[in-house]
């Protein structure tokens, strides 16, 4: 069973960093776009680390490794990165889905753009996690990635942006080891249902209001 996300820390360029530190004390499956713990596999825990806009790491699994290590976090995990405040993670349940999101919208794309966001552009990025309570096929994870990228792509829409997200976003599923397996998660499945529901609601309320990149509150 995932935990709640813990809010913690880093000390990083004089300030502190915030983290968000999900933990499951037993093996989950999961599928993940991060750039730490990407693919389909069993994953133990999952970070989520702000960093500044001014972020050009060439090495984010690197990085995202060794503040795993930072927080004790042992076997394999999943990292994300944001410029959103980690802490204004936005948290829903559905029918015993969860969903959180940190929602970032500053550049906003439609996936099939012609030519790519112009320079200058504010960086934006929404980082999605989903706890599906029930143990979930190969195909059916795979399945709830795109459910959960199209009730994304409805909450922007709903929000009145021609957009379907912007060219960062992550999304991370997570489901049992064991127990019976499902072999869907399509929007009209058992569990895709309630987790579009989920996501669609977690993005919706994220993206409502105005959200100020972390780092700018520190200058001008």
């Amino acid at each position: 069973m995932l935990t709640e996300p813990l809010l913690t820390t880093r000390r990083e360029g004089g300030l502190d960093v915030p983290m968000l530190v999900w933990r499951s004390a037993t093996p989950l499956r999961a599928v993940s776009s991060a750039p730490l713990g990407g693919g389909i596999g069993v994953r133990q825990w999952v970070l989520n680390a702000t960093v500044p806009m001014s972020y050009d790491r060439d090495d984010p699994a690197e990085h995202l490794a060794g503040l795993a290590r930072g927080l004790g976090l042992g076997g394999p995990g999943v990292g994300l990165l944001t410029g959103v405040d980690v802490a204004e993670v936005v948290a829903r349940t559905d029918t015993g889905v969860r969903a959180w999101a940190t929602v970032g919208l500053g550049t906003l794309i439609p996936a099939a753009a012609p030519e790519p966001a112009a320079p200058g552009q504010r960086v934006g990025t929404v980082n999605i996690v989903v706890h599906v309570p029930a143990r979930l096929g190969d195909a059916a994870l795979v399945n709830a990635v795109a459910t959960a990228t199209e009730a994304k792509a409805q909450a922007i829409m709903e929000l009145g942006l021609a957009a379907t997200g912007t060219p960062t976003d992550a999304v991370t599923v997570l489901c049992p080891a064991d127990g019976p397996e499902f072999a869907y998660g399509g929007p009209r499945s058992t569990w895709g249902a309630p987790l579009a529901r989920a996501v669609h609601a977690a993005v919706l309320a994220g993206g409502a209001d105005a959200v100020v990149p972390w780092s700018e509150r520190f200058t001008g």
